[in-house]
């Protein structure tokens, strides 16, 4: 455990150093974050009926979305590993005395963290002090903001796990252009990324709910609108914690299976 402990930290201060990119990225996260709002109250001052969420949860949902945007988004990859399985540097992976699959989970959980250790703060500050409707509207209860952290700590803990199933498909594919495409793609638009689930038809709703991907933005976001409460709360943490099991172990059993048919030549 302490192996991995070191890594996290290593990766992690090696992902403090990117500040110029980070600064970038927050100007591009606010312009962004504008104009998914600007279509919003668009949409909500043309709508014949108001929708289950309300124009301020929904401007809520669209800066969590950017303040977050390194912990959930499913985009954000690591080429060095990608390197290493389509080079046959994986040989040297295959030395070290730890395990993979942990080894690159830290590694990937580092990367997040770091990034959204350098833009959250600006980006949560600058939509703070917005005028209506633009502003970010904090919770009324402190227990609230308390299990919205947990649900989203449940939620990057998540989104790792699908990524690593990204990374183990390259063993076979060899190229990570389809499996980035299909499960990132797909699985932002059934996470609410693109659309918020409640604005969604209901039939559209249903689907979403069979997949993993909502837990990992939908449900915290609504956590801290205070659109999830009480036993629904309680029991969207479970899933939470059901899918993450099933998540890893899928992982576990498929880097497993895929080191077994690593064949690597060269001297």
């Amino acid at each position: 455990m302490r192996t991995y402990t070191s890594v996290w930290r290593i990766r992690f201060l090696n992902g403090l150093q990117y500040r110029t990119a980070a600064y970038a990225g927050i100007a591009t996260q606010l312009f962004f974050g504008f104009i998914f709002i600007m279509i919003y109250v668009a949409f909500y001052n043309q709508a014949p009926e108001q929708p289950d969420l309300s124009l301020q949860q929904v401007v809520s949902y669209i800066w969590l979305q950017q303040i977050c945007l390194s912990l959930v988004m499913l985009w954000i990859r690591d080429p060095e590993i990608f390197e290493l399985i389509t080079s046959g540097n994986i040989a040297y992976e295959l030395c070290r005395p730890s395990s993979i699959y942990p080894f690159w989970y830290s590694k990937l959980l580092a990367q997040r963290v770091a990034n959204m250790t350098l833009r959250c703060a600006p980006v949560t500050i600058i939509v703070l002090f917005l005028p209506e409707p633009y502003r970010l509207t904090i919770p009324t209860s402190l227990i609230t903001f308390l299990a919205f952290l947990i649900t989203l700590l449940l939620a990057l803990l998540l989104v790792v796990a699908i990524s690593m199933l990204i990374y183990i498909s390259v063993f076979w594919t060899m190229s990570p252009t389809g499996s980035i495409l299909l499960i990132a793609v797909l699985g932002e638009f059934l996470a609410g990324l693109v659309i918020p689930i409640p604005l969604m038809p209901k039939w559209m709703q249903l689907i979403t709910y069979a997949f993993p991907f909502r837990w990992t933005v939908d449900f915290p976001f609504r956590v801290f609108n205070e659109h999830v409460q009480g036993t629904e709360l309680i029991v969207g943490i479970c899933n939470q914690v059901g899918w993450l099991v099933v998540m890893l172990g899928a992982g576990y059993w498929l880097m497993k299976k895929a080191l077994r048919a690593v064949v690597i030549q060269g001297g």
